[in-house]
């Protein structure tokens, strides 16, 4: 009976350990996943929706932890020096998603790059400057033409546009 005890507190402890590994190497925080869009877990969430803004998201990871809600975003590649800025309105986005979703604030987000993690704060400042990037592409979106907006033949070689894009660099 001793060795059975044993037996299953050491695959307790394998269990525990690898669940720990694989959180970390995920980017996510400790706490509790409430909805996760990465297809390995669970059935697929359905999207959170702002329907005041028309914004529509899909996290990787929520996790709930110590009553607030953090979302996490997971980003192929090897990691930058800072995050990209269109990575960090992508958090401020489901930031604001979830504070409208469920009355929660998140006081950060997490974006995960292969091996390293950058936690953002979801500020004042931050939110209201995703306000005035989503006004500005929906006025954008209104438009006939739209000036390319940078100067990297590579982005435009695999834009889907490039073949009817007067602006390409990649001919």
């Amino acid at each position: 009976m001793l060795y059975l005890s044993l037996a299953l507190l050491l695959l307790a402890f394998l269990f525990f350990w690898q669940s720990n590994r694989q959180r970390s190497e995920a980017g996510l925080p400790g706490g509790r996943v409430i909805y996760t869009d990465t297809r390995g877990w669970n059935k697929l969430e359905k999207p959170l929706f702002y329907a005041a803004l028309g914004l529509t998201g899909k996290p990787d990871y929520l996790v709930e932890q110590n009553g607030k809600i953090i979302p996490v975003e997971v980003k192929s590649g090897r990691a930058p020096e800072a995050p990209y800025d269109s990575h960090i309105y992508q958090l401020a986005s489901y930031c604001l998603l979830v504070e409208k979703t469920y009355g929660k604030r998140p006081p950060y987000g997490i974006i995960h790059y292969e091996g390293k993690n950058f936690s953002v704060e979801y500020t004042h400042e931050l939110e209201q400057s995703l306000l005035e990037l989503i006004v500005e592409m929906k006025r954008d979106g209104m438009k006939r033409e739209i000036a390319r907006s940078h100067e990297q033949a590579s982005r435009c070689k695999r834009c889907g546009f490039r073949s009817v894009c007067d602006q390409s660099l990649a001919r």
